[in-house]
């Protein structure tokens, strides 16, 4: 079942002799269940891409289908209640509630959009992840991997579309970094989710279905596991 779907995007910033062209007429699907890396240069395109992808940025052209729906098609105030509920976001820097513990952070999204959570799903979600003898501790009282954990949980927990991973890995060493791959792909497989991950880290892209690259804009598919030359 196709889940996204990218056609001639493109992306253009400022004009004239400052005019930089981010992304070059980038077109891709995704299925539903399919978890996709993205790699690239710093400056390549990968996070312009994303934050088109996730409608937090407009595409100069070309357009983005999430499960058949146009998404610059709608209004703002629209599209802005699609990507609570369709897309869910896992950052680089966590960006959890200081103030509010494990459970209350993984159910925000499903507050905010003013519903109540299932005590069910929340248990489940801190199952899968690890996290249920962590369920009352604040940010502060855990370790960069376990926050990062918690930001998975809270991107699973309105069960979108698609997750948007933009370097979760980042701020953590290699081995928490392998564990959060090793969790996003288990959180693919068993809800099957669609994600699509930046990494700049080449070697976390082994366990993924699909690697894209992109260069000056310009995206390439590379294909799965069995075709992956990142050399």
């Amino acid at each position: 079942m196709e889940i996204l779907k990218v056609q001639h995007l493109s992306k253009t910033y400022g004009k004239g002799e400052n005019q930089v062209n981010a992304l070059k007429n980038v077109s891709f699907i995704l299925e539903q269940g399919e978890f996709a890396a993205v790699v690239g240069e710093s400056g390549s395109g990968k996070s312009t891409l994303l934050n088109c992808i996730g409608a937090l940025d407009t595409p100069t052209a070309g357009s983005i289908y999430m499960d058949g729906k146009d998404l610059f098609s709608m209004k703002e105030e629209q599209r802005t209640i699609f990507r609570r509920r369709n897309i869910g976001f896992v950052f680089q820097s966590f960006q959890l509630v200081s103030e509010l513990t494990v459970e209350q952070n993984i159910m925000f999204p499903i507050l905010l959009d003013y519903r109540k959570p299932e005590q069910s799903a929340v248990n489940e979600i801190l199952e899968v992840l690890g996290l249920k003898e962590r369920r009352h501790h604040l940010p502060s009282q855990l370790s960069g991997g376990q926050q990062q954990r918690v930001a998975i949980g809270r991107a699973l927990i309105t069960r979108p579309k698609l997750i948007l991973a933009d370097e979760p890995t980042g701020n953590l060493d290699s081995k928490n970094s392998q564990d959060v791959i090793d969790l996003l792909v288990k959180a693919s497989r068993h809800y099957q989710q669609t994600i699509l991950m930046i990494t700049h880290n080449n070697n976390l892209t082994a366990s993924v279905d699909r690697v894209l690259r992109v260069s000056d804009g310009v995206l390439t598919d590379l294909g799965g596991k069995e075709n992956e030359k990142l050399s």
